[in-house]
């Protein structure tokens, strides 16, 4: 009977390296949402360009 007997690490792995490969997964593009006039801005946060939050001015903005 053949027995495969798999290949065995050397040496314990570190958590430290072990974190560094689970945290690059958790990099990821901030989600945009489109303004009524067209612009893109984060989500559940005032629209820097004109200052409206939810279709209100909360903001002055001085031109």
């Amino acid at each position: 009977m053949d027995c495969f007997i798999m290949g065995q690490p050397k040496r314990k792995q570190s958590k430290q390296r072990s974190r560094k490969r689970r945290g690059a997964n958790r990099f990821k593009a901030p989600l945009l949402a489109k303004e009524a006039d067209g612009s893109f801005s984060r989500p559940h946060r005032v629209n820097p360009e004109t200052g409206q939050y939810r279709g209100k001015q909360v903001l002055d903005l001085e031109v």
